[in-house]
């Protein structure tokens, strides 16, 4: 038998599942922030300890540079700790998965959205064909913009739009060291290192 946890941090929502042969034994949802808690509370729901995990996997974005770290540094830390193999999977494949054919479209914040690619652009600058499917945060977002250009967008309270790392656990592919696992980064930091005085 195989237990992964999966998680995904990169979007305004947090994400976690346990998945033993590929059935979803535990799921939550929390603010990026409370991730450690929320993967805490789900072992504890499912009945299984830390030591229990055989495999972790966790979203790599593109999403908020803060949030992505924060999904990363736990996947990391654990697997240290337990000895684990990781395998990364981006946050825009795990969303597409949710529905056959859909686009995934991110909140990127700053009047901009992450899609497929991964790239970022204004939703005003997105090239869909007439009838496509969007989700995502961004989708939600940006409907209005979305649909003026032939999208269709699920209803907001859809939970289409949100990650599952049920579906990140699903895509997984070759597992290794945790340190092999990268965030996607679509575009610079906002910090900038201070110039010395």
């Amino acid at each position: 038998m195989t237990l992964v946890l999966g998680l995904d941090t990169a979007t305004d929502v947090a994400a976690c599942a346990l998945v033993r042969d590929g059935d979803v034994i535990g799921e939550r949802s929390a603010e990026p922030r409370s991730a450690l808690a929320a993967v805490d509370a789900v072992l504890a729901e499912s009945g299984v300890v830390p030591g229990d995990l055989d495999a972790l996997v966790v979203g790599t974005g593109p999403g908020s540079f803060t949030s992505t770290r924060i999904g990363l540094a736990l996947a990391r830390g654990l697997a240290l700790a337990l000895d684990l193999r990781v395998a990364g999977v981006s946050t825009l494949d795990a969303l597409a998965s949710a529905l056959d054919g859909a686009y995934p479209v991110i909140d990127a914040r700053r009047r901009e959205v992450f899609v497929p690619g991964p790239r970022v652009v204004r939703p005003d600058d997105l090239a869909l064909e007439p009838g496509t499917v969007c989700i995502g945060s961004g989708a939600v977002r940006y409907r209005a913009t979305i649909e003026l250009k032939g999208g269709v967008v699920p209803p907001d309270d859809d939970d289409v739009h949100l990650p599952h790392a049920r579906l990140h656990v699903a895509l997984a592919g070759e597992f290794g060291p945790a340190e092999a696992v990268t965030p996607v980064y679509v575009r610079a930091p906002d910090a900038k290192p201070l110039e010395p005085a």
